[in-house]
């Protein structure tokens, strides 16, 4: 068997992906054409098909990804010394709904999970410690620590979120961190929630409790630190009593529907767009199309690709929630002074990414086909079945932040470059190629790279099998490693 060493993907393409090193005068075949290499092209890098002339738009995906800044012959490598992204301002944008595209059919799938008395489902049964200010994250820490070894085995874990911000913040800012620690203090994976405030914060424990609805309150506790004489033996008292409560909930069967997923990419290179996210995309479409929830941020990270978005939306009020979104993000670029297409990153374009409509057009993949039944901003919850839009950045850590706050029971993350970060939801590394997962075995839970060898359909089904083994207990790698952290979106001044 002749191994295939690159891949279009679209009829309409005028470049290829190369999915190993390639020499300089080496052959590809592409749809029954060869076509000579002028020179090397480095896995996960893009081959001219045919000649591209100065101005012309480049092909992949089967969209526009930018304009050629120089003659492109064909066999030659196109990346940013002749390709240039052609995103500008705020865009126009079009209400055309399509049909929703047929899912993959696939085995009814159930995981062992945690019922909770509002009808969500945890996938960890843990004590979380929260800070309100940074002033306090470090005595979080420790009684995590403490706490953690005391009641070892009675819980799926203790662990505390430090964080930086809570004071010196004004308006929005101020009202982005609240958001965010009420929306994680509500988290189906917490059994119970300790908020630890200092006592003379901006962020004050009263306000924060307010964002919580009532019957969701059962299983919080607050501390003011300034309020008691030992502010370690409190802490350390009140989470006692939030294991007692969640050390008596078990693991019990839970249909696919209850799931739901996060989904993001992070070190992303040229494969990432033709294996991991696709693959994660029929993630997507088994738990949407099974009931469940999947939500999809990084806004900045769909720019050039959002009427795709756009034209999966339920509904108009959806198409103008997410036009809205789109040009709130854009918007908040260009007061900045900075352009909508900074971007990607130097690991994207050492991995082959040139352009940010080439990184979007690969990034919105990970959503599947189902329709966008919602869109929320920052610090809100996914209340919807189906795919949400969820306002965030780009950031890793921020926006997988932004994905448990939201309600994200497990987190599906791409990386074609590896990164060895955790968040509060069980995160699973799927690497866009073999050769990351096999030299990352600590970082990496699954390898995508086998979509190339293996097809789509077998690694549905394997990474399938290890969602619903997350799901029911099994430790992800970040997870065995202690990678548990969180980022807050800073968009304010600092007093």
């Amino acid at each position: 068997m002749i191994p295939v060493t690159s891949l279009r993907t679209h009829p309409a393409d005028t470049v290829a992906t190369a999915l190993v090193d390639l020499d300089a005068g080496a052959f590809i075949s592409v749809d029954g054409a060869s076509v000579r290499l002028v020179e090397a092209v480095a896995r996960g890098h893009k081959v001219a098909l045919a000649p591209i002339a100065k101005g012309e738009a480049v092909i992949k995906y089967g969209f526009p990804i930018g304009v050629a800044t120089a003659p492109i012959a064909a066999g030659a490598h196109v990346h940013s010394h002749n390709l240039a992204t052609a995103l500008s301002g705020s865009g126009e944008y079009r209400y055309a709904p399509a049909g929703a595209a047929e899912a993959r059919a696939v085995a009814p799938r159930s995981f062992r999970g945690y019922a909770r008395a509002d009808g969500r489902a945890g996938t960890r049964n843990e004590i979380w410690i929260l800070p309100t200010v940074g002033c306090v994250g470090n005595l979080a820490a420790r009684v995590a620590r403490i706490a953690g070894a005391r009641h070892a085995g009675r819980v799926d874990g203790i662990h505390a979120f430090k964080h930086p911000f809570g004071c010196s913040q004004l308006g929005d800012d101020l009202g982005h961190t609240r958001g965010l620690l009420a929306a994680l203090a509500q988290h189906p994976n917490a059994g119970g929630v300790l908020i630890v405030g200092l006592g003379c914060e901006s962020n004050q424990l009263d306000a924060l409790i307010a964002d919580i609805p009532p019957e969701r309150r059962a299983s919080i506790r607050t501390l003011s630190a300034q309020a008691v004489a030992d502010d370690e033996a409190a802490c350390l008292a009140l989470v006692d009593e939030l294991v007692e409560g969640a050390a008596a909930v078990r693991r019990s069967d839970m249909p696919l529907s209850a799931l739901t997923l996060g989904v993001k990419c992070g070190g992303s290179d040229g494969l990432s767009g033709l294996t991991a996210n696709p693959l994660v995309g029929r993630m997507a479409d088994a738990v949407a199309g099974a009931g469940g929830k999947v939500i999809l941020t990084e806004i900045p990270e769909i720019f050039g690709a959002e009427q795709l978005l756009m034209d999966r939306a339920a509904s108009r009020e959806v198409f103008d929630e997410t036009v809205a979104l789109v040009r709130d993000f854009k918007d908040y670029f260009l007061r900045h002074g900075e352009p909508v297409s900074e971007n990607p990153s130097p690991g994207n374009i050492a991995g082959g990414i040139t352009t940010l409509e080439e990184k979007s057009l690969g990034a919105v993949q990970k959503g599947g086909q189902v329709p966008l039944a919602d869109v929320r901003r920052y610090g809100g919850e996914a209340a919807r079945p189906g795919l949400t839009l969820l306002e965030a950045p780009g950031n890793d850590a921020v926006s997988s932040t932004a994905l448990t706050a939201a309600g994200a029971t497990i987190i599906l993350f791409t990386t074609g470059r590896g990164t060895p970060l955790g968040f509060p939801a069980p995160t699973l590394k799927i690497a866009s190629n073999s050769a990351l997962a096999e030299r990352k075995a600590g970082w990496i839970d699954f390898d995508a790279g086998r979509v190339l060898e293996d097809g789509f359909d077998a690694a549905s089904d394997a990474l399938l099998d290890l969602i619903v083994a997350a799901a029911s207990g099994e430790e992800t790698k970040a997870e065995l490693n202690e990678e548990r952290d969180i980022a807050i979106w800073k968009s304010g001044v600092t007093l």
